[in-house]
């Protein structure tokens, strides 16, 4: 018997079989889809044969050995299966012209990307002195048909010794290249990890919106609003949708998708943990998944008794709608080594990109680049935002991207007055005792724009004995999910007063409503995004401004913002209360936005140079110069680096010694998920000279290896308490300032 894999021990026939399977199922689901049938009989071929070069002498060795079987050893070099499985195709009997032959011998040869150079002549001299002796049980094994002779042999050394096909032209014979070697990624991935390749293929998210829409509304008639109505009147279009906060976008979105495979993307992982509860909980849809780098903590701690299972369809694509990040996702314009999964897999989806203006220009390009790539390989797209930057609208026009079958609308409501302006020329440490006041009858949000000024503001706020409460980044991720617990619940609780203090990682589709704002200046958009978690929904019926902005002494003038923005937005504001007044109404909102982010006021700006910059890199971006650790690394910033602080560290050493030696898999996955609860990410180049490493090992049969490559110990302190959920996180200054309990 040809054996496939070790651990489990499982048979090539077995794992063939598997992957058969999830072709029928994935066809299925997609085959009307994408239309083109010779992408189907390309992966199936493609699916049937990927494998086969484990039937080399060496591989087989090396598979029962660690087995334990007594084989006898062979004199053949190391050479990765995948290289080898095209020489076992009956090229003859496929009667395959050039173009589809080199797409079905790299799709196979290439569906593990190893980094290891093809040898095109000790290939040729493999299956011609061993695999050729391996047609026949592999025939019979596997029930497929097999090379008569080595007449084909050289053609396929030849087709795999030339350049691989690459994304130069993105025309069709590359697309269907990406559909059959990226599909046969995801037929592999799935069969190895025993999870299904689609659930719920033909579940009609619509359908579950209106039911809960008519359970929320308590109607059966005119439950949707003019947004949401749009959106499913134009299900078969791609869009792009401007509108206020608190019109319903997220059930728009639900609503627009259908019965497609729908990722939806927000920037900030508490959104998606939000959104996630609020569909797999409150619309009773269980067979959503969650994907993001802290997911795993989130399932495990909202209670689901299956959280690993969840997880793993997640990972593997698999649920109907999943709720993710654009590093998960949307890192396929880098073009890494087996980005054709990512790519493929969009295809046959639908995306939906939200509060796109919450991003980087750098991001925000490579955002852009990857509806493009989608556009062209029929995948379907879906942007709704508070506010759209004109230059990204203009960017998507210049590539074609908005034609016929694209609409782009806008919604906004006036008729309601959400918000009144005061602008103060001060800093917002100036405005403590207007928040310590108003907190007595009111729930205050205070929104700065760097980690630094927060704390500040945190302790001085403490010194007047206010209720306060700090949430940021540079907080123990199991401490950063309590917080957000926290807040959800203080703002549910109509009868609780006091004071958040927040930095922007409340800004993008956190459904909270505070009665009132204390905010540093930001860029418009910003801004205005801080604005929707103040009366969200409510009309303002008093004549006192419910927005305080203070535009003195900003943090992050500069390495948060860009200046040149920051001061145009200033002027922007000052010339609306000039010639509008204090009250600001949705239509201004959106208009301001769409002019300070104009070709025409750009112009000269690093804001504007940046972003062309980036969608001119990316458009000239090398296939397979990355690994997609590397491009998700990018997407995430390259200047984040995760720790443990010292005294924590010391605290959970018996849980990583534990890690060293527990011999069961499935345990140690469970220790290191544990571990990682205890772990913030922080900025690198501050905390550069407090780092590290952390120095613990798991040695093997084989070899001894790291157990934390990317994880370093923070050689500062940590304050907070849990019980009273007080504290400034990691203390960036030397201090004996820090507890942990």
């Amino acid at each position: 018997m040809i054996l496939a894999k070790s651990n489990p021990k499982e048979s090539l026939a077995e794992h063939t079989r598997e992957l058969l399977k999830r072709y029928e199922e994935l066809y299925d689901a997609y085959g009307q889809t994408i239309k083109d049938q010779k992408v189907w009989d390309l992966l199936r071929f493609a699916a049937l044969y990927h494998d086969t070069g484990k039937a080399y002498s060496q591989f087989q060795y090396t598979i029962k050995r660690a087995l334990g079987e007594e084989v006898e050893p062979t004199d053949y070099p190391y050479i990765p299966h995948g290289y080898l499985s095209p020489f076992f195709l009956p090229l003859k009997s496929l009667n395959l012209d050039k173009k589809l032959r080199k797409i079905l011998i790299e799709a196979i040869a290439y569906h593990h990307e190893r980094d290891v150079s093809i040898n095109a002549e000790l290939l040729l001299k493999i299956a011609r002195e061993d695999l050729i002796h391996r047609f026949g049980q592999v025939g019979e094994e596997l029930a497929i048909e097999t090379p008569e002779d080595d007449k084909f042999f050289p053609k396929i050394a030849n087709d795999l010794k030339k350049e691989r096909i690459k994304s130069i032209n993105m025309d069709q014979d590359y697309l269907t290249y990406v559909l059959v070697k990226g599909l046969l990624h995801r037929l592999d991935h799935a069969a190895s990890a025993h999870v299904a390749i689609e659930i719920d293929p033909h579940f009609d998210l619509s359908r579950l919106t209106q039911k809960y829409l008519k359970q929320l509304t308590g109607r059966s008639e005119d439950f949707l609003r003019p947004l949401q109505k749009f959106a499913l009147e134009n299900q078969d279009k791609n869009l792009i949708l401007t509108a206020q906060t608190g019109m319903g976008k997220t059930e728009a979105a639900l609503l627009w998708a259908g019965r497609k495979k729908t990722f939806f993307t927000v920037p900030l992982r508490v959104s998606l943990n939000a959104l996630y509860d609020r569909v797999s909980t409150d619309m009773d849809y269980k067979n959503c998944g969650l994907l993001h780098s802290t997911s795993a903590h989130h399932l495990d701690e909202k209670g689901e008794e299956n959280w690993e299972v969840i997880f793993d369809q997640s990972k593997h694509f698999s649920n109907k709608l999943i709720f993710t990040t654009i590093d998960q996702i949307l890192k396929f314009p880098f073009k890494f080594r087996g980005y054709e999964k990512y790519y493929a897999t969009l295809a046959h989806s639908c995306v939906v990109i939200d509060e796109i203006q919450a991003y980087s220009p750098w991001i925000v390009a490579v955002v852009l680049k990857a509806i493009e790539m989608i556009h062209k390989i029929g995948g379907k797209f879906m942007i709704m935002t508070a506010t759209l930057p004109r230059i990204y609208l203009e960017a998507l026009k210049e590539r074609n991207i908005i034609d016929g079958n694209c609409e782009i609308a806008t919604f906004y409501d006036d008729s309601i007055l959400r918000h009144r302006i005061e602008m103060k020329e001060n800093a917002i440490l100036d405005g403590i005792g207007q928040m310590v006041e108003s907190a007595k009858e009111k729930k205050v949000l205070a929104i700065v724009n760097t980690i630094d000024r927060a704390v500040e503001l945190y302790r001085k706020l403490k010194e007047h004995e206010a209720e306060v409460y700090l949430l940021h980044a540079r907080f123990l991720q199991k401490d950063r999910q309590l917080l957000e617990r926290h807040l959800r619940a203080f703002d549910q609780d109509r009868d609780r007063k006091g004071i958040w203090i927040t930095t922007q990682i409340v800004e993008a589709s956190i459904d909270i409503d505070f009665d009132e704002l204390h905010t540093e200046l930001a860029p418009l958009d910003s801004l205005f995004q801080r604005f929707g978690r103040c009366y969200r929904k409510r009309e303002l019926q008093h004549d006192r401004p419910n927005i305080f902005i203070y535009a003195g002494d900003v943090s992050g003038n500069g390495p948060v913002y860009d200046k040149e923005i920051m001061k145009l937005s200033k002027e922007f504001l000052q010339r609306q209360m000039d010639q509008y007044g204090a009250e600001l109404l949705e239509s201004q909102k959106i208009r301001m936005v769409d002019t300070l982010y104009s070709k025409s006021t750009l112009a000269g700006t690093k804001f504007l140079e940046s972003f062309q910059k980036a969608m001119n890199e990316l458009d000239y971006m090398e296939d397979y110069q990355i690994t997609s650790e590397e491009a998700q690394k990018i997407l995430r910033g390259e200047n984040s680096v995760t720790v443990i602080p010292r005294q924590v560290y010391d605290s959970i050493l018996p849980i990583i010694e534990r890690l060293e030696t527990e011999p069961d898999q499935r345990k140690r996955t469970e220790i290191r998920r544990e571990i990682e609860r205890y772990t913030c990410s922080v900025n690198l180049r501050t905390f550069q000279k407090d780092l590290q490493p952390l120095d613990h090992y798991r040695q093997t049969a084989n070899r001894k290896y790291p157990l934390f490559k990317n994880v370093y110990i923070l050689e500062r302190n940590y304050d907070f308490n849990e019980k009273q959920l007080m504290g400034v996180g990691i203390v960036k200054e030397d201090s004996s300032w820090g507890e942990i309990i």
